[in-house]
């Protein structure tokens, strides 16, 4: 395992005080909110190299944005791609298949993320 730098050892605290998920941008106005400032190249930098060493995952949105936490467990939503409301979901489906994938593939899974898109009943109400 290869040393964290500083900058990834305090996105790392902050993402565990904070304990959900972030964006890169709002991340960075926390790190300036804290009196622990660094430029947001930094920030993504930092990120990237955390995700790649299996200690931060990533969850992008419909809208394009990429939200940043801590692996600690794997994430399910259904989210509605009119609003953009996400609702988290417990069962998992799929935790099997990845101790096959892992078995057959020798592949070192970090997480996973299953996410449903569609329209919540709000949504559903509006348009009709």
């Amino acid at each position: 395992m290869r040393t964290r730098t500083r900058s990834q050892e305090r996105i790392l605290t902050i993402l565990k005080i904070l304990n959900q998920a972030i964006s890169a941008q709002d991340l960075y106005i926390e790190l300036r909110s804290r009196e622990q400032s660094m430029g947001l190249a930094t920030v993504y930098r930092a990120l990237e190299a955390l995700k790649l060493e299996g200690m931060v995952q990533v969850r992008t949105l419909p809208n394009g944005e990429a939200l940043y936490s801590l692996v600690k467990e794997d994430r399910h939503h259904l989210t509605c791609v009119q609003c953009g409301n996400s609702i988290p979901i417990d069962q998992c489906p799929v935790h099997d298949l990845e101790e096959q994938l892992h078995e057959s593939y020798r592949f070192k899974i970090y997480y996973h993320m299953l996410e449903f898109f569609g329209l919540c009943t709000q949504c559903q109400t509006e348009n009709e």
